[in-house]
């Protein structure tokens, strides 16, 4: 442990001109006190270490010192590509590897370029979860992570509705979708076994086997994930309703709705009457999900069909009235 940090200290004053003790120790999450016997360490080991006293004082490397401790490991440079994603790093229990990826980097590039990184974070920042929802890192996500770094089996038990089931997976990749995360598995062993999702907060038990797995050379997660993604949305949308819309109505429908049913239905739109409107048959998911994305259209939609959808549009319509026409 504390090797690891000194070759970190290294790497820290190697990557800027200096660094207070405050700085380091924060870096470390030491104190100030251990900062300074772990100077006092390298300086013994023979590492030019020079400390500036005084307010402005720090600590820096002299005489152009280079260490040769900038080798990425696997598990640093597979999570460096991860590090726009910094809550998916700490939930995978990867955050640490890549600090130590990043001060590498940091140490091994021109000094001129040493503040790429520093800029880029200002700039460009990916948050993932979704809106008005505190996510909840689920507890064997760092179990799942391990086994698909490793390409190992695991035997499972996952929540299903009101049971439980065991299963044996071939765990190839994870996907964080606004806040949750999934896992994409080969269920069983047969060759051809059909790829699945599963929901990662629905595990209960994770236990990594002995063996590996061989990865699909033809499997593609990005691509795996987005068809699957298109058939979930295309399976929820059991129902149907009839719509005639306003040309607002028919520009805002994509943002009240599922994107590419109010694309689909868009497209498949006749031709506009006298007062511009088009009418479409939109796919929803249910007349109740249809009743309240369609209220956020206000008078740009005149719900047609069906009969029932429509009465609740009506009696809405007659208590907004209500409200309004006094």
């Amino acid at each position: 442990m504390r090797a690891a940090r000194l070759i970190r200290m290294v790497l820290l004053l190697q990557s800027r001109p200096s660094m207070t003790g405050a700085e380091l120790a924060r870096e470390l999450e030491v104190s100030e006190r251990t900062v300074a016997r772990d100077v006092l360490s390298l300086s013994e080991a023979g590492v030019p270490v020079y400390a500036d006293r005084g307010r402005a004082g720090g600590y820096r490397l002299i005489g152009g010192y280079r260490t040769r401790l900038t080798g990425l490991g696997r598990s640093e440079a597979e999570a460096l590509f991860l590090s726009g994603v910094p809550a998916a790093l700490r939930d995978m229990g990867l955050a640490d590897a890549a600090s130590a990826a990043r001060l590498k980097v940091s140490a091994a590039l021109l000094p001129e370029l040493r503040d790429a990184a520093d800029g880029a974070a200002q700039r460009f920042h990916l948050d993932a979860p979704a809106w008005y929802r505190e996510p909840a890192t689920p507890e064997l996500l760092p179990a799942v992570a391990d086994a698909v770094w490793d390409d190992r089996r695991i035997a499972t038990r996952y929540r299903r509705k009101d049971t439980e089931v065991e299963r044996e997976l071939e765990p190839y990749g994870l996907v964080l979708k606004a806040g949750v995360w999934y896992l994409a598995a080969r269920a069983g062993t047969e060759p051809g076994a059909d790829m699945r999702v599963y929901r990662v907060d629905r595990f209960t038990s994770v236990t990594p086997l002995d063996d590996r797995f061989t990865r699909g050379p033809d499997f593609d997660l990005p691509a795996f994930w987005a068809e699957r993604a298109a058939q979930f949305a295309r399976s929820i949308l059991r129902d149907a309703v009839v719509v005639r819309l306003t040309p607002d109505g028919a520009r805002h429908l994509r943002h009240v709705t599922d994107r590419a049913g109010a694309e689909e239905a868009l497209a498949a739109a006749g031709e506009p009457d006298e007062q511009g409107r088009i009418t479409v048959t939109l796919p929803v998911e249910s007349l109740d999900v249809a009743y309240s994305q369609l209220l956020g259209l206000g008078p740009e939609a005149e719900v047609l069909a069906p009969p029932e959808l429509r009465e609740r549009f009506a009696a809405a319509a007659g208590r907004m009235q209500g409200l309004y026409g006094r």
